[in-house]
């Protein structure tokens, strides 16, 4: 990257920052909306597979993304948090923008941007720039299929402006509490609110209450549910050199000795519930050798960890939760434990 397009990203940057940041919200979507018709409404012109959840969205989402890969299919990517640059956050085929490209999306919506923010009474957030930025780049890229990762919750996310195909909802627990409630039947129903009319709901593993919501919500509007343990699931792992090696049963059919470049069970069940995902956006077989790919794509999570020593090497990942930190995350495990 020469000085001048780094320079002008980091200005961009800085004037995307100074916004309400993403993790304090005014729920609406006024300003999205208004957003997206004065760009066209570019979320309708490719299908979506949405994805929310508590824990694990991130690496689904990348997984997603991965096997429709190996489909041949052209995709778009928007996930959160960024660790180094806004950049990562928007990716079309497997890729995050451009500096160059970053800087044209935004110098293209920024004209509507002044709009909406004079027209409403709050201006456009942090989180609200870059997903318009996200529908606006993968229109225009453009993508046979954009998978998008909610920022928080999902009924008054601002991606929720997109009307998905396929919503993937991973396991719930509290988080956010001061806006979504704080209780997981409260969370589970407003993360429940990108199930939209006539579209294919994948459900990972979730504790009763939060099940009864999303279970509710799809037969309010029409939708076919696929619940991970029924319809889809893990049928068996198994530690290996570098990750695990692991059964699957999707939606159409049932896979054996995939390699999984991850480890733990959690990430297993990331991986199958990506899998009914794909397999229930193109009716066939999901492809699940993408998911064996040695990519920063295929490696979901190795994408939001970050290397911060060495001798011993030590990664330092973003830990959204409570329930994240309980879950695992930073305990020490037993000498000789063979938990993956």
């Amino acid at each position: 990257m020469n000085v001048r397009p780094e320079a002008e990203l980091r200005e961009i940057e800085q004037q995307i920052l100074v916004r309400t940041p993403e993790h304090s919200i005014d729920p609406s979507l006024d300003r999205i909306r208004e957003l997206t018709a004065l760009l066209g409404d570019p979320q309708r012109s490719y299908p979506v597979i949405h994805v929310t959840g508590t824990n694990g969205k991130t690496s689904t989402a990348r997984m997603v993304q991965t096997l429709l890969r190996a489909r041949g299919l052209r995709t778009g990517l928007f996930t959160s948090p960024h660790l180094i640059s806004m950049r990562e956050r928007i990716s079309v085929d497997g890729e995050p923008l451009s500096a160059e490209r970053f800087i044209e999306v935004y110098r293209e919506i920024e004209p509507y941007l002044e709009l909406v923010d004079k027209n409403q009474p709050v201006p456009l957030s942090f989180f609200e720039v870059l997903t318009g930025m996200a529908f606006a780049a993968f229109a225009d890229a453009p993508v046979d299929v954009a998978v998008i990762e909610v920022g928080m919750g999902g009924t008054w996310d601002c991606t929720n402006v997109a009307d998905a195909a396929v919503a993937v909802i991973t396991p719930i627990s509290i988080d956010h509490a001061q806006y979504l409630g704080d209780t997981v039947a409260a969370i589970a129903a407003d993360k429940a609110g990108i199930i939209k009319p006539g579209a294919v709901a994948v459900i990972g593993q979730q504790p009763v209450e939060a099940a009864a919501g999303l279970l509710r919500r799809a037969a309010e509007v029409g939708a076919t549910v696929a619940r991970e343990g029924i319809e889809f699931g893990v049928l068996s792992r198994d530690l290996a050199v570098g990750g695990q090696r692991v059964a699957v049963k999707g939606l159409l059919g049932e896979y054996y000795d995939l390699f999984l470049p991850l480890f733990g069970a959690h990430q297993a069940a990331n991986a199958v519930c990506a899998l009914a995902a794909v397999e229930a956006f193109s009716g066939a077989a999901g492809s699940p050798d993408g998911l064996t790919a040695e990519s920063p794509a295929a490696a979901g999570a190795r994408c939001s960890a970050l290397v911060q020593n060495h001798c011993p090497t030590a990664l330092v990942k973003p830990v959204p939760n409570s329930s994240t930190a309980s879950n695992g995350v930073g305990q020490r495990q037993p000498k000789n434990s063979k938990k993956l």
